[in-house]
């Protein structure tokens, strides 16, 4: 497989030294329900026993499909550091496990009853090449399932860290950018339908759901320093931006220590009419 693209070529580099980022900081976070993201999304495709996750990175979302039996799971991912540790997991010993792009799947024709993706169809390019794709590898009234990110919620901690960084990069030289990542049509309902509509998808189902990621401020920090703009920084700009969120949430911290932090995510799901 040969990368070219400049955003897959950022992300495979990105993905070399972070090769579980996505779980590491998404994992332990909670709807109210008390639930992951990732468990609400196995949730979308109960009653599947063919299912494809759409960059699956580490393998933690396959991981807990695997917890129904029976099931015949396969993840594909530009990542060979992100599949390492999707390999090693001894639930996924079963699953086939390829490196590839989306857009190319090396699946059959009607493979599969169902589709996921966490966080990951949203950084795709050719995007209506990725859905006829995942459409191709469906069986007929397969379902496709997808967590994307919805934004911050008001007046806590990934608000504050968002403007922050936002500055940040501002002010960083242009090599210290990331390039642009996917297509903000993914983002909405409307945008998903417009991509999902014409590979035979039915109109999307659409849940918003607030995910709490609140705890000590080193924990929070791990966790929202995840995203990928802080990938081409160097390391004393990544340091003051610690700081200086570490300053930001100081007023907001609880009396036992934990920073409020939240943010959103949409739960879109829809099935190959």
């Amino acid at each position: 497989m040969t990368i070219t693209a400049p955003h897959e070529v950022f992300l495979q580099a990105f993905h070399a030294e972070h090769p579980a980022v996505t779980a590491e900081a998404f994992a332990g976070g909670r709807a109210p329900d008390g639930r992951s993201s990732y468990e609400l999304l196995c949730d979308r495709v109960t009653g599947a026993t063919r299912v494809l996750d759409l960059g699956c990175g580490d393998g933690l979302l396959l991981e807990l499909l695997a917890r129904t039996p029976g099931r015949e799971l396969a993840g594909v991912d530009l990542s060979s550091h992100s599949l390492a540790p999707a390999r090693s997991r001894p639930a996924l010993s079963e699953a086939t496990l390829e490196q590839g792009r989306a857009q190319e799947l090396p699946f059959p024709d009607g493979g599969f009853d169902a589709c996921v993706s966490h966080m990951a169809l949203m950084l795709m390019s050719e995007i209506e090449q990725v859905a006829a794709e995942v459409a191709r590898v469906l069986s007929p009234g397969g379902v496709l399932a997808c967590v994307v990110g919805g934004g911050a919620v008001g007046g806590e901690a990934y608000e504050r860290f968002l403007t922050l960084l936002r500055h940040t990069v501002e002010e960083a030289p242009a090599a210290q950018r990331i390039p642009a990542l996917g297509d903000r049509r993914t983002r909405s309902r409307e945008g998903l339908d417009e991509v999902l509509g014409p590979a035979g998808f039915a109109p999307v189902d659409w849940d918003s759901v607030p995910i709490d990621l609140s705890g000590p401020v080193e924990q929070v920090w791990a966790a929202v320093s995840g995203l990928y703009d802080l990938g081409p920084l160097d390391r004393a700009t990544v340091e003051g931006l610690r700081q200086a969120f570490f300053a930001e949430v100081k007023d907001m911290t609880t009396s036992d220590g934990r920073v409020p932090c939240a943010f959103t995510i949409r739960l879109a799901t829809t099935r190959l009419a």
